[in-house]
């Protein structure tokens, strides 16, 4: 991608003088990367160049490369020889659909990508300029680690990007892509962002393969070390991913288009396509009349939701809870819904993380929050709790009381116990709450309810499993329904299932001018 200039530029004019030359040969050399036998190579990977991820990242002709001549100035181990102009990383900025942003992105063809001191030069003026210009920092991850021969320098090279990183969090959108290996150090700097896409073929990883068979004896690949399909599922560290580089690049540029430039910013809407008084019969239908029968909640967002416009994160992962990015009406909103096609619904440590994380993502980017509620409560057993259920489920908590976005819930069948309170429930802030006539608001479901309530009576029964059966009809004829709820005003509406999209639209029509405060304090201390 030749380095732009405004049109008109008096270069194109000036005759061809021995400076222009050197420039132009300078240009031309940080243009090659590590040279055309080093880009066959990455294409034999089936992978794209730095700049070649970058023109299908970017709008055409809006890419202003800085720091395109820098080069390291290490002569240890060879590296004299070893000089590039650019030093392994593209920095600069751009736009994505007219939307400015600030990107950088690592060049395998130059000594792997392998982060140097210089690199991280370039990386943390990308940073800086970004958050100065209140813009998205979008970094294009390829690289095989710290540069070694550069000992400690490059080490503490990375601690300058990871302070960055904490700085601009929250302030601007900062999304990471893993297009090939990220190991060592390198995985902290995405861990930090706000989103995380990965690649087919990409790995992120501490420790590499090598490493793991030398101090434990496990043989493992890269692969099933650090792979997408990994992070994707087991340890939650990706959002998204794609089969190959130009798919995650257009899965970026649509997550992109869900949040705002800065935190100063509403995030931005489009014209509507979908009728906002559309109403959908098959809702009213959606709910099974057989409590333990599943559905599956994103056929709910699929009715409700703009058509086509629900971008779900980390579906792998903790998939008894989703969220996703989605529009009402053309304004973006942020969806967390239970599951009940996986594990009933139930909240655990995993799913109480993702959905924590993800509250507190949208109220740092003043994306309202819809929240979709069908679980029967916490994940009962000894394993949940000994690993901290209690502390991670206060995360769901903590999150939903510290937003000060427009919130929104809606309970299409179950609502029970500590998991009514912490899905968005009233006390939790929430502006407005909403139930179809399937709800089921209790303390806990009937036949633990009749256990506990009735033992007495149960054990004294002529027929105790008649009897049990007899006062679960009448437990549930009583609480399993959300009228008492809107009686004593925990539940603001009970609506027709096919109003939910119509009724949520014209709700945050009404608090998109929303103000709430919270103390003033220098941050709060979430459940760790």
């Amino acid at each position: 991608m030749p380095a732009p200039h405004a049109d008109g530029d008096p270069m194109d004019d000036k005759p061809d003088s021995a400076p222009l030359r050197q420039l132009h040969e300078m240009r031309e050399r940080s243009l090659q990367g590590g040279g055309p036998e080093r880009i066959e190579q990455q294409h034999a990977r089936g992978r794209l160049t730095a700049r070649e991820r970058l023109a299908l990242l970017l709008d055409a002709g809006s890419f202003q490369e800085l720091g395109a001549l820098a080069t390291h100035n290490v002569s240890d181990f060879g590296l004299e020889q070893q000089r590039y102009p650019g030093d392994g990383i593209v920095t600069g900025f751009g736009k994505i659909s007219g939307r400015r942003v600030a990107v950088f992105a690592h060049d395998f063809t130059v000594l792997g990508g392998s982060f140097s001191e210089v690199q991280s030069r370039k990386i943390c003026r990308i940073q800086d300029l970004a958050l100065e210009s209140g813009i998205p920092l979008i970094g294009l991850n390829d690289s095989g680690g710290a540069r070694i021969q550069e000992g400690v320098r490059s080490l503490a090279a990375y601690g300058e990007v990871f302070v960055r990183n904490v700085m601009a969090s929250g302030v601007i959108p900062q999304i990471s892509l893993i297009l090939g290996p990220c190991a060592g150090g390198a995985v902290y700097s995405p861990a930090l962002t706000d989103f995380v896409v990965m690649a087919g073929g990409s790995t992120m990883f501490l420790t590499g393969p090598e490493v793991v068979r030398s101090v434990t004896g496990e043989q493992i690949s890269a692969q099933d070390l650090g792979g997408a399909a990994v992070h994707m599922g087991r340890s939650g560290v990706a959002h998204l991913s794609a089969a190959d580089d130009a798919s995650a690049l257009e899965l970026v540029k649509q997550l992109l288009g869900y949040l705002p430039q800065n935190n100063s910013e509403d995030p931005p809407p489009i014209t509507p396509y979908d009728p906002a008084e559309r109403m959908d019969a098959a809702l009213d239908c959606i709910v099974p009349e057989t409590e333990s029968q599943a559905y599956d909640m994103r056929d709910v967002l699929g009715h409700v939701f703009d058509r086509a416009s629900v971008l779900e994160l980390q579906p792998d992962y903790a998939p008894n809870a989703l969220v996703a990015f989605a529009r009402l009406d053309g304004f973006p909103v942020g969806v967390v819904a239970n599951q009940p096609a996986h594990l009933a619904g139930a909240l655990d440590i995993d799913a109480s993380d993702k959905i924590a994380r993800f509250i507190r993502c949208c109220d740092a980017y003043n994306i309202p929050v819809v929240s979709f509620v069908d679980c029967p409560g916490f994940l009962p057993g000894s394993e949940q709790e000994s690993r901290g259920v209690i502390r991670h489920g206060a995360k769901i908590i903590y999150a939903y009381c510290e937003a000060t976005v427009p919130k929104i819930s809606i309970v299409t069948r179950r609502a029970m116990g500590g998991a009514y309170v912490a899905m968005g429930s009233k006390q939790m802030r929430t502006d407005l709450a909403f139930a179809w006539p399937t709800a089921q608001i209790a303390v806990m479901g009937a036949e633990p309810a009749v256990h506990v309530l009735y033992r007495k009576e149960v054990r004294e029964a002529p027929d105790p499993e008649a009897r049990v059966a007899e006062l679960m009809s009448a437990y549930r004829e009583k609480f399993f329904n959300p009228y008492r709820a809107a009686d004593l005003g925990q539940v603001d509406e009970v609506i027709e299932p096919r109003e939910t999209r119509p009724r949520l639209i014209r709700a945050l029509e009404l608090l998109r001018t929303k103000v709430q405060q919270s103390p003033p304090k220098k941050h709060g201390l979430p459940p760790n």
